[in-house]
């Protein structure tokens, strides 16, 4: 998860204003190239989905290395066009990293007692943000450009994919790819499909742009080098935090409240860029936004209100599938909307807006 999803996905945030910099890439050049990752993601999600030969091991470890690959390919060329495939070819790695580790991990916790432990498993995502932000902060002290950022970010995945491959046994439980009986997708799971797919609207601009927000900000352009950081070290411990919460409250009902505070934290913001808000919005966002695809993975698999399904890997790739229309869908949008009134208020608060709409919609009643 650090590797694939923490490194290979979210390390373009630290690395745009760099690339925009260097490049004089548009806000809307900007917002594509993050698009392009997530309709790999899209794609990723829906092949993941079908029967593939082989086993979820071996999946697993086949989209770790073509994450590497698109890493290290990014700082060799200034093509946009490329950089359109190569994002769209992680974001399709990372996709299939999350649904067959996820598949893997939460059915053994589950079979062996130690559902809790999934926080652990979730928190790699955080780990791998905070972890490449603070590579991506040291590099220019050394005299490192953008397209060193991007190979040194492909070694740090390198190392974490290396480290998959040695613990993840081939005759790990649960290996075989097919996946299980398919069950019946009910209307309570199809309320947590689309809350979840607004989920992955409402914090993608921000998580997207902050670090563009901050440095363009005179205010706070201080806080660039770490205000990322501290997003994904508020993202690391979130996941046990908010699965404690729903274990007492409810997964459903703790998934509202997460979303709720992510609202406060993207619609702070919107309203005003000062230092208390950039570090308010960063906490908030980083600090839920795991959390949030944590329980909502953990909702598909125990079917969204309704009996546990056996399908685990095909609830995970249709919720990851709907997450991603939500991203593809957000970036392109604030970058357009910025091009033309030079702001990311409008999109922010659209963002929240959503957020609250899947609060709601995953608190709907189950029968």
């Amino acid at each position: 998860m650090a590797s694939a999803v923490g490194i290979g996905r979210f390390v373009y945030t630290p690395i745009l204003p760099h690339m925009v910099d260097a490049l004089h890439l548009t806000k809307s050049q900007a917002g594509l190239i993050a698009s392009a990752n997530f309709i790999g993601y899209l794609a990723g999600a829906l092949l993941s989905a079908i029967r593939l030969p082989g086993t979820q091991r071996g999946w697993l470890l086949a989209a770790l290395a073509a994450n590497v690959a698109c890493l290290a390919a990014m700082g060799l060329t200034t093509d946009m066009a490329v950089f359109l495939v190569l994002r769209a070819g992680a974001g399709l790695a990372s996709a299939f990293a999350l649904v067959f580790a996820s598949a893997l991990v939460l059915n053994r916790l589950a079979i062996a007692g130690h559902g809790g432990l999934s926080a652990v498993h979730f928190a790699g995502v955080g780990t791998g943000i905070a972890a490449a932000s603070a590579l991506v902060a040291w590099l220019p002290l050394h005299g490192a450009d953008w397209r060193d950022m991007w190979f040194a970010s492909a070694a740090m995945a390198l190392v974490a994919s290396l480290a998959v491959t040695i613990m993840v046994p081939a005759d790990h439980p649960g290996a075989t790819a097919p996946s299980g009986p398919k069950t019946r997708l009910s209307a309570g799971f199809w309320s947590l499909l689309v809350a979840y797919g607004l989920f992955g609207f409402g914090y993608i601009i921000t998580a997207t742009f902050i670090v563009q927000m901050v440095r363009g900000t005179k205010e706070i352009a201080g806080l660039e080098p770490y205000i990322f950081i501290l997003f994904g070290l508020s993202a690391a411990p979130s996941v046990a935090l908010w699965a404690r919460l729903g274990s007492k409250l409810g997964i459903l009902r703790t998934f509202a409240i997460a979303a709720i505070v992510e609202a406060a934290g993207v619609a702070a913001s919107a309203l005003f860029l000062s230092p208390a808000t950039v570090i308010l919005t960063s906490v908030f966002v980083g600090g839920t936004f795991m959390g949030l695809t944590a329980l909502g993975l953990i909702g598909a698999r125990e079917g969204g209100g309704d009996p546990p399904s056996s399908d685990t890997r095909g609830r995970i790739a249709l919720m990851t599938a709907s997450f991603s229309f939500g991203q593809i869908l957000g970036p392109s949008v604030a970058g357009y909307v910025y091009d033309l009134t030079g702001s990311l208020a409008v999109p922010s608060l659209a963002a929240a807006g959503a957020l609250v709409i899947a609060a709601l919609l995953s608190l709907r009643p189950r029968p």
